[in-house]
């Protein structure tokens, strides 16, 4: 039988480490809001149970906001699948294609709460800090485009179509992910987009708020730590030691 040479054992032995420690992490989201289209930007939802996307029957654009805390994911991992689960929980259409886009500035969840019409479709008068159609922290910093600043290119989409649970994933939401861990800093989560194009094909979302824990949105991350550099010694020590049988 032939023998393997030990740099190719210890590359093998490294690999097949690696591919082992392979790690999973499902993460609630640290903020959430909607962008309700208003001239004044004076309406936000930051606290409120629901996120809306897409138009509503009179014609007003809503745009859902959501990020998550990543800080508990090794730095100089590699993210090998991301997944973000979200539950429609109310809509009056049909199939609408909806889409999470990088956002590309911070933004805010303000203190606000509507909770009247359709559980807070209307939505309520902003708060200081809140993400309005203006501005990214109502009462101080503007979005440098009215109606958000995000990425025009979709990192993932889904067909929504009646309410439950929807998944997205694919390599846009991997590299949105590694690009964060990567570099903390630029983590300003997703918007959420759905058919702006159509009077009332606006789905409700459940928030992070949700009073439902089970309702709430998630992000579950694959990832691959980097091994300690004692782990690293302990398999080329390995690979040594065989090399010398």
């Amino acid at each position: 039988m032939p023998t393997l040479r030990a740099s190719t054992f210890a590359s093998a032995l490294v690999a097949s480490s690696l591919a082992a420690s392979a790690e999973i992490i499902t993460v609630g989201a640290s903020k959430d809001n909607t962008l309700f289209q208003n001239d004044a930007g004076s309406i936000s939802n930051g606290q409120g149970s629901y996120l809306y996307s897409g138009m509503t029957a009179i014609g007003g654009l809503r745009r859902a906001l959501i990020a998550f805390d990543l800080s508990a994911i090794p730095a100089g991992s590699t993210i090998t699948d991301v997944r973000f689960s979200i539950r429609v929980s109310r809509t009056i259409t049909a199939t609408e294609r909806t889409s999470m886009h990088r956002m590309l500035a911070n933004w805010g969840e303000g203190l606000s709460n509507s909770t009247g019409q359709a559980g807070g479709g209307g939505g309520a008068p902003a708060e200081p800090g809140d993400a309005t159609w203006t501005h990214a922290f109502f009462g101080s910093v503007p979005w440098a485009r009215v109606g958000g600043d995000f990425d025009a290119v979709p990192s993932a989409g889904q067909q929504l179509v009646g309410t439950g649970f929807y998944t997205f994933s694919g390599a846009g939401l991997v590299q949105d992910v590694q690009s964060w861990i990567d570099n903390p800093s630029s983590n300003f989560g997703w918007a959420i987009i759905g058919n702006e194009t159509v009077s009332g094909s606006a789905k409700r979302l459940d928030s992070r708020n949700n009073p439902t824990p089970a309702n709430r949105p998630s992000l579950v991350v694959t990832y691959t730590p980097v091994p300690a550099p004692a782990t690293l010694g302990l398999l080329l020590l390995a690979a040594g030691g065989r090399r010398r049988r």
